[in-house]
């Protein structure tokens, strides 16, 4: 439990600190003034600042007036943020102040976090692929390491569909029988006919175990569970090939997400289920605590996806958001002169209400969902 806790909470703040360290860098050096840059979220445990020339370390929220940025670490150990002077509107005059600068400059630092984010993915992808990746094993010339035989597809009503076999899990036997490749499963299989099998099964770091009973599947005229099996492996590459495996598989995550956002979009115009399979606060904590067991390269890979969603999220034209904010510079623009600063941030006040509901929505429907993992999780923190 202890795993989950720290590999979530580290996770989160490397998600955010790379967002914020964007906002951070480039609001700096347009010459607008970042007054925090806060490590977790208030209230402020400690901080240091320059005075006088010097650095000064300082407890608590006391002092706010600094010649430079207000470094602190602040007692809710998530993630980050940075205040950044006139972000609000105010001090239009201040050639410090947020509000000061030009519209393509604001834009390029309200970018920035979803810039960072999208450059995290490429990294840890790029580690993942130099230390090693989960990938599909096309031939057994190839040298991985811990090879296993994974679940691609489960086919509708078949026999595994209707034992609660999905699509990811890992076959580690067939009646205490182990396997090296798909064919050797399918020839059992062939072999038991319509006889009952005992299939255990490896998700997610879970052991499970399946009394399953073969059937004629149609599709390939013999007797089988109704799987598609696919050999895995962690294989390692030179860093030039990684490199380009990284960009490649960013694009990939991007256009999945993409997909997934346009399908539930569709769904909620169409009464269709929506959030059957999103996740909140608690249902990704659960995740990140299984996916830390698998390793590091599955850690690295996993933050790759939240940090491409992060930054997809954050990008949505909706208020609050950092794509919210572009769209009324973009409406500024356009119009010539800027939104009347009450409404923007009355607008921006809604949103952040509905995003917050939105969240307390999802959560309660993880800790439903997750009943059993969450009450381990809150056993762990508070005894």
């Amino acid at each position: 439990m202890l795993i989950t806790i720290i590999a979530f909470i580290l996770i989160l703040s490397v998600l955010v600190f790379a967002h914020e360290l964007g906002h951070f860098w480039t609001a700096k050096k347009f010459g607008a003034k970042a007054e925090e840059f806060g490590f977790g979220f208030p209230p402020r445990l400690f901080g240091w600042k320059k005075k006088d020339g010097k650095r000064r370390f300082f407890w608590g929220n006391g002092e706010e007036e600094s010649e430079d940025t207000i470094w602190s670490l602040n007692w809710i150990p998530i993630g980050g943020f940075v205040k950044i002077k006139g972000e609000d509107g105010e001090s239009k005059a201040d050639p410090e102040s947020f509000a000061s600068k030009k519209p393509w400059q604001r834009g390029i630092i309200l970018s920035a976090g979803v810039a960072m984010n999208v450059l995290l993915c490429i990294v840890c992808l790029i580690i993942a692929f130099m230390l090693g990746a989960p990938q599909i094993i096309e031939n057994d010339d190839q040298i991985v390491k811990d090879p296993k035989i994974q679940v691609m597809s489960v086919l509708d009503n078949s026999p595994a569909d209707s034992a609660g076999v999905t699509m990811g899990d890992v076959i580690v036997s067939i009646d205490g029988q182990f396997f090296n490749n798909t064919s050797e499963v399918q020839a059992y299989m062939a072999e038991k006919g319509d006889q009952e099998v005992v299939v255990a099964i490896e998700r997610l770091g879970e052991q499970l175990e399946y009394k399953i009973t073969a059937e004629l599947i149609s599709e390939t005229g013999n007797a089988g569970l109704g799987v598609g099996l696919v050999k895995t492996g962690i294989v390692s590459y030179p860093w030039y090939k990684s490199i380009w495996l990284g960009l490649k598989g960013t694009w990939n995550m991007f256009s999945q997400i993409i997909v997934a956002f346009a399908t539930i979009i569709k769904n909620a115009f169409t009464g269709e289920e929506v959030g059957a399979d999103i996740a909140g606060p608690v249902g990704i904590a659960v995740i990140t605590g299984r996916v830390a067991r698998m390793g590091i390269s599955y850690i690295l890979q996993f933050t790759a996806l939240l940090s491409m969603n992060l930054a997809i999220i954050n990008f949505l034209p909706l208020p609050a958001l950092d794509g919210g904010r572009v769209l009324f510079l973009i409406i500024e623009k356009i119009r010539g002169r800027a939104v009347n600063q009450k409404v923007e941030q009355i607008v921006h006040t809604i949103g952040f209400v509905l995003l917050m509901l939105l969240i307390v929505v999802v959560t309660g429907k993880d800790i439903w969902q997750f009943r059993e993992s969450f009450i381990n999780l809150w056993h762990g923190v508070f005894g």
